[in-house]
C-alpha cells in the first residue's frame, strides 16, 4: 500500500467517512438500490481491510461493454470489452496526500455490468456479488496494489480479495439474520 502524506484531516462522521460516487452510464441492466449499496459495501470494506482509516472519495462507473472497450482501447490499447478498469489518482511511486480538512480522492472505477453479468452466472455467483469483487478489487489498484508485475504480487492480491470478501459475506449474512 502507498504512504500517506498530509497535514490532517477534518473531523468526519464515521458513516461518511468513504463517500462513494456512483454514475450509470448504461441502460442494460437495472440498477437497484441493493446493487447501489452493495457497491458502497464493498468499496468502504476494501478501504477498511487495508487500514486505511482516512477520509475518502471513490467514483464508480457503471458501463456497458461498448463503454468500457472504448476506455480499454484507450488507455491499455486493448480493442476488447473488460470486466472493470481502474484509474488511480496516484502513480505507483506516489504517496497519497490527504488535503487539511479534506478528503483523499483516490481514484474511479469503471465497471462493465454487461460483462460481470456473464461472468457471474459462468462461476455460479450473484450479480451483486460479482459487483463488489471488482469494486474489491479495484480498491485495491486505487491504493498501489498490482497483480500484474509478479506472480508473488498476484497471489498477494488474491488473498487480500479473498480475506475482504469472506468479510463481506460474513457481514451479509450476518445482516440476513
Amino acid at each position: 500500500m502507498r504512504n500517506i502524506t498530509g497535514k490532517g484531516r477534518a473531523p468526519i462522521v464515521p458513516a461518511a467517512k468513504h463517500i462513494v460516487y456512483l454514475k450509470n452510464e448504461q441502460s442494460k441492466i437495472a440498477v437497484t438500490s441493493q446493487l447501489r449499496a452493495a457497491i458502497r459495501a464493498a468499496v468502504r470494506a476494501a478501504l477498511k481491510s487495508e487500514g486505511f482509516d482516512y477520509p475518502t472519495e471513490v467514483s464508480v462507473v457503471l458501463t456497458d461493454n461498448e463503454g468500457i472497450q472504448a476506455l480499454n482501447k484507450e488507455y491499455r490499447g486493448k480493442d476488447s470489452p473488460t470486466d472493470v478498469l481502474s484509474f488511480p489518482l496516484y502513480g505507483p511511486d506516489e504517496d497519497i496526500e490527504i488535503p487539511e480538512g479534506g478528503r483523499a480522492e483516490l481514484g474511479d472505477i469503471v465497471i462493465s455490468l454487461e460483462r460481470a453479468a456473464v461472468q457471474a452466472e459462468e462461476i455460479g455467483n450473484t450479480f451483486e456479488r460479482e459487483i463488489m469483487f471488482l469494486c474489491v478489487h479495484s480498491v485495491l489498484h486505487l491504493l498501489g496494489w498490482d497483480h500484474e508485475t509478479s506472480p508473488e504480487d498476484e497471489r498477494a492480491m488474491i488473498d487480500r480479495q479473498k480475506s475482504i470478501m469472506a468479510q463481506l459475506d460474513r457481514k451479509v449474512k450476518t445482516s440476513k439474520a
